[in-house]
């Protein structure tokens, strides 16, 4: 194996987490975190806390077994029927991580004669999954519809029959990027594709009420869903139609042979899910909006490029890996956590810091990141 460069080696850190949007180091300094996926700032709220040791007190904590052993708890089906009525799906299957989840989905929807078409900067348990089923693989161009329309009708113009499958994500987790959901699912439907849809960073925090961005919108075969993020407990799952669920159930290795979900994960779920339902969780929700918003257009005044997409998650380009860490460690020493995320996370000469807000963020919060980050100007 080559010798890996020193500035793409990671280390494991450790911190503690005392108070809601804060992580504490073990010698004690406070950083402000804009690194987590508390999209919601949840993970705190005394509801989730409470519901958690409820499950606890009752059934203990662990499940002990899979799902189809022992290992099923009411906790599990109640946040199940939620989440597939939420969503307006048939049916939802819970996962222990979104890891297994996306490989599940995969599998569900692909095999060995399969093709799948992906976005080129789909997650890393997506191309697992495929690799896992021996289906072809194809790329195209990162959210360029006209690219994969392209590929599609190349496909069908000599195999009207091949078994499509189309996976992207709605909001990419790293560059914080959407594509034309409705138009990415119209195509697939016109040329007989099913479309895998990985909601993990949108669900609860985009689209109408939360519920992703492609919620209401036909042609969508699968949702694959985490509860780690804005749910801000841990877990994954998978909405779908009863057949494709089924099928999941029947036959799916990463749902059948792995200890369920811890209950008290799955109840402290079920409440941040009611939380996020809640009156007066739009009002966040617009906050948590305008919020990226002047954070996009604070940084183009500033002469960096403007973040892509309109969610929390924002990409600030500085191509090396050494300007990247440098900027990380700069923004520690003023109390910030921001990590700077290296190849092979994102493409060779792109590294960058990757901003996740949430709607609690102290007022100073923007001025305080630019009075480190600067100018582009003074970055040269």
């Amino acid at each position: 194996m080559a010798e890996q460069k020193p500035e793409r080696r990671r280390k494991l850190r450790t911190f503690i987490a005392k108070t809601a949007g804060h992580l504490d180091t073990p010698d004690g300094n406070s950083l402000l975190d804009l690194a987590s996926n508390d999209t919601l700032g949840l993970s705190k709220r005394p509801e989730l806390i409470a519901a958690a040791i409820a499950s606890i007190s009752k059934g203990g904590v662990g499940a002990g077994a899979s799902r189809l052993v022992s290992g099923s708890r009411p906790e599990h089906e109640q946040l199940e029927i939620a989440l597939a009525k939420w969503l307006n799906r048939e049916r939802v299957l819970l996962f222990p991580s979104g890891f297994q989840a996306n490989i599940a989905a995969v599998a569900a929807l692909a095999d060995r004669h399969s093709l799948v078409l992906t976005d080129q900067l789909i997650h890393h348990s997506l191309l697992v999954g495929i690799k896992a089923t021996g289906a072809k693989l194809q790329r195209f161009k990162h959210n360029n519809l006209e690219d994969l329309e392209q590929k599609l009708e190349k496909i069908r113009a000599v195999d009207v029959d091949r078994k499509l499958v189309v996976i992207s994500e709605s909001l990419f987790s790293m560059e914080g990027s959407s594509p034309d959901v409705k138009a990415l699912a119209t195509l697939c439907t016109k040329h007989n594709a099913k479309l895998l849809l990985d909601e993990a960073h949108a669900l609860g925090i985009m689209g109408k009420e939360g519920k992703g961005l492609g919620h209401g919108i036909d042609g969508i075969t699968l949702i694959s869903g985490t509860l780690g993020k804005a749910f801000a407990s841990g877990g994954a799952f998978l909405a779908a139609d009863e057949a494709v669920a089924e099928k999941l159930l029947q036959t799916s290795g990463a749902f059948r042979y792995t200890t369920a979900l811890a209950p008290p994960l799955a109840a402290a779920a079920l409440e941040a899910l009611e939380l996020i339902k809640a009156p007066g969780a739009d009002q966040i929700r617009q906050r948590l909006s305008a919020s990226a918003n002047q954070w996009r257009n604070t940084l183009e005044q500033y002469g960096w490029s403007r973040p892509p997409g309109n969610g929390p998650i924002m990409a600030i380009k500085l191509a090396e890996d050494i300007k990247a860490l440098e900027m990380q460690k700069k923004l520690e020493q003023a109390g910030i956590l921001v990590i700077a995320i290296r190849p092979p996370t994102v493409p060779e000469g792109q590294a960058q810091l990757r901003v996740s807000l949430r709607p609690d963020l102290p007022i100073n919060c923007l001025e305080r990141f630019m009075d480190i980050l600067g100018k582009v100007e003074t970055q040269v």
